[in-house]
């Protein structure tokens, strides 16, 4: 069996809807990542994402909300975390607060707090109104592996395990949300960086009175939301990062090297040199990251050499970039 690709019209929406409403799982986009989806407050459902995934137990879900009223039956909200859900929800922030009893243990991983987002694609938005339930969605592919940015990468990945694919096209931000701990005095921990920068929230709640600060985050606190592993996001073909690429590079590749540049070297790329983007902007980056990865995958190479993005200044996709870049090198041989 192979999955059925979707196009987002009304009557597909209604359909997938009830599916999820039943139990089953379809892929979805957001303007982050494809996410793998299922009805938050299904236990059944919830553990078929695990399975369809590889994914172990012990990594928990994001679930996504249409918005902050629908997020307080799920989390109990400080208001430092309602300032910030009302700043930059829909879009990709993740808060992680103190769960309620509506969520069920599989996705918390049995912990005492859930990670929740609003989602800001016009097309994950719809679906969410019309299934009228919350959806955990981690990535749509296999865990560990590259995330996913459009319909046919998660076909690739799951084409064969899920049965539901929802297209949405191209992802608008192309990396994973912004992970934030926030507590009642303000403390706020990012766990993981994503287009919102640490210095955005703490500015957001100072913004309106509010008192807030950035904590540090221990690496020996166990795992709160996904995408915190040391080693997550990984081609098979082994990475290794490099602050500079020098451009006399971009020559003919013929010993099974690839190399990946941040902004495209002059003249025409040749076998086994690419690029991220034309303009080296973050945004560009951020949005064909994991397509292009997942293209020098596909290339048949024997290891890939990427450029890392130059750090000039605060920038939210800039940390997120390298950030994915670092724990996608440092992948253990076998995953998938």
């Amino acid at each position: 069996m192979s999955a059925r690709i979707h196009q987002p019209t009304d009557r597909s929406l209604r359909n997938l809807a009830s599916l999820l409403r039943d139990g089953e799982l379809v892929a979805i986009p957001t303007e982050t990542v494809y996410g793998l989806a299922a009805n938050a407050l299904d236990p059944r459902a919830c553990r078929a994402i695990f399975r369809a995934k590889k994914r172990p137990a012990s990594d928990p879900l994001i679930v996504h909300v249409d918005g902050l009223r629908s997020a307080e039956k799920l989390a109990v909200f400080n208001a430092p975390a309602r300032i910030l859900a009302r700043k930059f929800w829909p879009g990709p922030l993740t808060l992680v607060l103190p769960r309620t009893e509506l969520v069920p243990d599989i996705v918390t991983s049995g912990q005492s707090t859930v990670a929740l987002r609003s989602p800001a694609h016009p097309i994950a938005r719809r679906l969410l109104r019309a299934a009228g339930v919350p959806l955990a969605a981690p990535s749509a592919n296999m865990f560990g592996y590259v995330s996913p940015t459009s319909a046919e990468h998660v076909f690739a990945g799951l084409g064969r395990r899920i049965g539901h694919i929802l297209d949405g096209g191209p992802c608008g931000v192309g990396v994973e949300s912004t992970i934030a701990e926030v507590a009642p005095d303000g403390r706020i921990r990012v766990l993981r960086p994503g287009a919102i920068a640490a210095f955005e929230l703490v500015a957001a709640v100072r913004d309106v009175g509010g008192r807030a600060r950035l904590a540090r985050t221990s690496a020996r606190e166990p795992i709160l939301a996904p995408g915190l592993l040391d080693q997550h996001y990984s081609p098979h073909t082994p990475m290794e990062i490099r602050s500079r690429l020098p451009r006399t590079s971009a020559g003919n590749r013929e010993d099974g090297t690839a190399i990946i540049f941040v902004r495209r070297p002059a003249g025409a790329l040749g076998r086994g040199v690419f690029a991220f983007s034309r303009n080296g902007s973050a945004q560009e980056v951020a949005r064909s990251l994991y397509r292009v990865l997942r293209e020098v995958d596909a290339g048949g190479f024997q290891r890939m050499l990427v450029e890392a993005m130059p750090v000039r200044g605060p920038s939210g996709l800039v940390g997120a970039i390298n950030d994915r870049l670092s724990r996608a090198a440092g992948r253990r041989r076998g995953r998938s």
